[in-house]
């Protein structure tokens, strides 16, 4: 078995709520109603969407940074 180093983004939206994803799997996310709960739950999404990867083919991403932007809307 090998050991994932997986970026995890994690924000809150408009009401409160916690949104965790996983760039490099796709369709991976899970939310929660606090900070604290949302580590359990990415942990089991990650391990679901293993289940369905080849791990071989999980693209290796680089976190390279996080910018806020203002766009027209």
């Amino acid at each position: 078995m090998r050991r994932l180093s997986l970026t995890v983004l994690i924000e809150r939206d408009e009401d409160g709520i916690f949104v965790a994803s996983v760039p490099a799997l796709r369709g991976c996310y899970t939310q929660a109603g606090s900070y604290e709960d949302i580590f359990p739950r990415i942990r089991e999404a990650i391990e679901l969407c293993l289940e369905d990867e080849n791990i071989d083919e999980i693209p290796h991403l680089v976190f390279q940074g996080v910018h806020q932007l203002e766009v027209e809307a």
